[in-house]
């Protein structure tokens, strides 16, 4: 089978959770016999297509910023929309796989499909609905839009989370969507060595609003009144950076919580998950959450937000793999000490439950979602 993945952004020289996706499947179909092509912006030096991997990637148009003051960029999206048409025309594919964001590409792989007469399937990251206004402000209605057109482009949908499959039905896509997550590679996250350095509490991620990491630091204030010698981690950077930093000394948690900013490499992030005791994700948006899903792999318990746009409440067995929680300090405080006791007696069904991700088996459940187009 000849598969085509369409995505601006390309894995390695943009590494997101789509970019990391798009690089894991493809590879292992490729290995299995499937010729895989990828086309996005080029955003490496030398020729516009080349191989990596045993997968053929195309940069249809220069490589660009994707973001301008925080937001995608509608240029750029419309720029890589409207180059993509011909290299896919001329493709040859069996099937395209398009990503749903940013959207114009779905237009123009909708066009090729046509007139080629090849399936499409859209994969769909997160559905924004009325987030967009949270986004946009009143010019959201214009994304809100394009979103609804673009779920009506095809009846070959993949969601990528049970609660974005959910949000489809609002988008008026029918029928039963499959669900093929993200995934983990068990074996890499197996061989990694905890830090020497340990924690009892960890946040992976982005600072930024919505992961809401000013809650956590609030409800990190009860916890260690319960556990005095309490040591928590914030991994990542952001704009919100200065303010968490500045709040973790108002609530007198500055000897508790080091913000260790960005870790040199994805395996020193495994490494301080694995000499952590509970992974905390605060957010209310996230289309998947694979750092829950790593950390549950090292055997963590997660906690995370009950909320209709977290994708990784879906990740989290109640009492077995972790807790979800309001985003009140207190209860989430609740949640934490709860966690750090499952810690003791469930991280082996916690690195159960991860190992149903691995890279392997979802790439069982794409290719029959393929040959079903």
């Amino acid at each position: 089978m000849k598969i085509a993945y369409v995505y601006d952004a390309v894995y390695p020289w943009v590494k997101g959770g789509v970019e990391k996706r798009i690089r894991e499947v493809s590879v292992r179909l490729a290995d299995r016999g499937h010729e895989v092509h990828v086309y996005g912006m080029r955003s490496w030096d030398g020729p516009a297509v080349l191989e990596r991997d045993g997968v053929t990637l195309h940069g249809v148009c220069p490589g660009e910023a994707l973001y301008s003051g925080g937001r995608r960029t509608v240029p750029q999206a419309l720029r890589f929309g409207s180059s993509v048409l011909r290299p896919l025309l001329a493709s040859g594919a069996d099937v395209v796989d398009c990503q749903n964001f940013p959207y114009f590409s779905c237009f123009s792989a909708k066009g090729a499909s046509m007139m080629r007469g090849i399936p499409l399937v859209v994969t769909w990251h997160e559905v924004w609905g009325d987030y967009w206004y949270d986004y946009l402000g009143p010019r959201g209605v214009f994304g809100k839009a394009v979103e609804r057109l673009a779920a009506g482009l095809t009846e070959h949908h993949i969601a990528v989370s049970p609660s974005t499959a959910r949000a489809l039905e609002g988008l008026g896509v029918t029928g039963p969507v499959p669900v093929v997550p993200n995934g983990i590679d068990t074996e890499r996250i197996a061989a990694v060595a905890p830090a020497a350095e340990g924690s009892d509490v960890i946040f992976t991620g982005r600072l930024i609003r919505e992961k809401n990491v000013d809650v956590l630091l609030r409800a990190l204030v009860p916890v260690r009144e319960e556990v005095p010698d309490l040591r928590a981690l914030v991994v990542g950077d952001g704009p919100e950076r200065p303010a968490l930093e500045a709040l973790a000394r108002d609530l007198g948690l500055d000897g508790a919580v080091t913000f260790t900013g960005f870790l040199p490499d994805h395996d020193a992030v495994i490494a301080a998950m694995k000499a952590s005791r509970v992974f905390v994700l605060p957010s209310t948006r996230e289309g998947f959450g694979i750092a829950a899903l790593e950390a549950m792999a090292c055997g963590l318990p997660v906690v995370t937000t009950d909320h209709s746009g977290n994708a990784a409440a879906d990740l989290v067995v109640p009492g077995v793999s972790g807790f979800r929680s309001g985003l009140s300090a207190g209860e989430m405080g609740g949640r934490i000490l709860a966690a750090l006791d499952l810690h003791r007696t469930r991280a082996s069904d916690c690195r159960a439950a991860a190992a149903a991700y691995d890279w392997g088996r979802i790439v069982d459940i794409l290719e029959k979602v393929y040959q079903n187009s």
